[in-house]
């Protein structure tokens, strides 16, 4: 007795659509034909469509059933790819869970990395020192993020801060001059108590793009006031 391909496909526990595609891939050979024209498969389409779907089950794509050909045995080779793929795929999702779990705990944004996320949902953070977090994520290594990430979490805010935040572009020489000189110190004891901030030699792509890219960041962030008592600071120091 020879089944349809409805028959078959029941058999088998997938659908006509299915049948249909691995015959166009190549994966299950065409049978015979009745004199009606309908096909009539046999043991061997049934067993060779249940290999597939089992396969494919198990996570194998249909370009990697195809290149096991026609053989019938034990893959051993292609299960244990397989099962290492699938390890690094179960150990990326617990990843993904537990930045998950700790971005829905903290109302954190979606677009740091998880030592930085947490603290950018704190209050008294602002837009610009988030953005900032946000650049520096993708800029610098990972010496350098976990330095940040420190600073941020540690550093409580200070009265100057907010004067910086404030501070208009066309604020007059003398305003830029007495906020640098009382932003000096803090940025003092910034740089000594976290160096790693200004640690490139990690940069994904290299210390000199890395300049390239903090000084456009800071051009971008900040107006030209903030960025002259940027200057000035660095100049105290």
């Amino acid at each position: 007795m020879a089944w349809s391909t409805r028959e078959i496909a029941e058999l088998a526990g997938t659908s006509l659509r299915a049948v249909r595609h691995y015959h166009e891939v190549g994966l299950l050979p065409e049978p015979e034909r009745k004199p009606n024209g309908y096909k009539q498969y046999g043991v061997a389409h049934l067993v060779r469509l249940l290999r597939i779907k089992r396969l494919a089950d198990l996570g194998f794509s249909l370009p990697q059933i195809a290149a096991m050909g026609d053989d019938d045995g034990h893959p051993e080779q292609a299960l244990r790819d397989l099962d290492a793929e699938l390890a690094a795929t179960i150990e990326r999702l617990q990843r993904i869970r537990l930045e998950l779990g700790a971005i829905l705990r903290e109302s954190a944004p979606t677009d740091l990395p998880p030592e930085l996320a947490p603290i950018a949902a704190e209050d008294g953070l602002s837009a610009t020192d988030r953005n900032f977090m946000v650049a520096m994520s993708r800029i610098l290594g990972p010496r350098a993020v976990g330095a940040y990430a420190d600073l941020f979490r540690d550093t409580p805010p200070v009265p100057v801060d907010r004067e910086f935040e404030e501070l208009p572009p066309d604020a007059d020489e003398a305003t830029r001059a007495d906020l640098a000189e009382r932003m000096a110190p803090f940025a003092r004891e910034v740089a000594q108590r976290f160096p790693g901030i200004n640690d490139l030699s990690d940069a994904p792509h290299g210390e000199d793009f890395a300049r390239r890219s903090i000084g456009t960041t800071l051009r971008d962030l900040y107006n030209p006031a903030q960025l002259d008592v940027m200057v000035r600071i660095h100049a105290l120091l």
